[in-house]
């Protein structure tokens, strides 16, 4: 492992923090006896710590300095051994340990802000993505409307297209539908809105009336602006019943609420 690498990668400060496993710590020390450059590299990074140990270093009260003299005192009289006493170099080398436990908590929490950080941007960019769909679906949405719209005005709009008030009869007096007829383009819209509602189990149905044959042109919604039905060829009259709901394969005559003749 050469300089260049060990320095950019920032192995010496986990070398003296003790970051390194066994392996990567036997290639940093054998480039450290190899380069004297990286070793002053090095001693300079471990004077750094040192300083920093020492400028925050808090000297312990002077009741429990006295309480540890005594107590070592008592255990000297009680063992042949000397008691190795702490040094100032001794408070330096545990001042040390504390400096890189902190150093170590302090770039473990930094990880985890950065983490969470980019966490947060993930969801972020998922969010966005979420709403960018859900703005192309409306737009997409709006667009066929907006389309559906200009093909209906085009049909009503169209000097082709045929005007039919469908006035209702005794049974529904009020009842009032207008329908669109334009044979050129063989196209049937109906405006329907002016209906009288229907309960949940009935709906309007248009038929055209050939050569006596009743042709169902389709149902009629009352909760829709324009519905386009089915253009019947050689249609005598367009006629609207009462059916149940989801329509009739044949009229109810004794229904009939409005006609048109053609």
């Amino acid at each position: 492992m050469d300089r260049k690498t060990i320095i950019e990668k920032g192995l010496l400060l986990d070398y003296l923090l003790g970051d390194l496993n066994a392996k990567d710590t036997l290639s940093v020390e054998n480039a450290l006896r190899a380069d004297k450059v990286l070793q002053e590299e090095y001693n300079k990074l471990e004077a750094d710590f040192e300083r920093m140990a020492m400028d925050n270093a808090v000297d312990p009260p002077a009741s429990v300095k006295h309480s540890l003299e005594k107590v070592l005192d008592k255990v000297e009289k009680f063992s042949d051994t000397p008691v190795k006493r702490l040094d100032s170099r001794s408070a330096f080398n545990t001042g040390r340990l504390l400096v890189a436990a902190s150093l170590a908590a302090i770039f473990a929490l930094t990880s985890f802000w950065f983490y969470n950080q980019w966490q947060n941007a993930e969801e972020n960019v998922r969010l966005a993505r979420e709403e960018q769909e859900q703005m192309r679906n409306t737009l997409q949405e709006l667009s066929g409307e907006i389309q559906e719209v200009k093909t209906m005005y085009a049909i009503l709009n169209d000097k082709d297209a045929i005007p039919l008030l469908l006035k209702g009869n005794s049974l529904a007096p009020e009842a009032r539908a207008v329908a669109y007829l334009n044979h050129s383009k063989r196209s049937v819209v109906v405006n329907p809105k002016a209906l009288p509602e229907l309960s949940e189990e009935e709906t309007y149905q248009m038929w055209a009336d050939v050569d006596g044959e009743m042709i169902s042109m389709g149902l009629l919604p009352t909760d829709e602006e324009l519905v386009t039905l089915t253009y019947i060829d050689k249609a005598e009259s367009l006629n609207i019943t009462i059916e149940p709901k989801g329509g009739n394969d044949h009229p109810t005559v004794e229904r009939l609420i409005s006609n048109v003749y053609l």
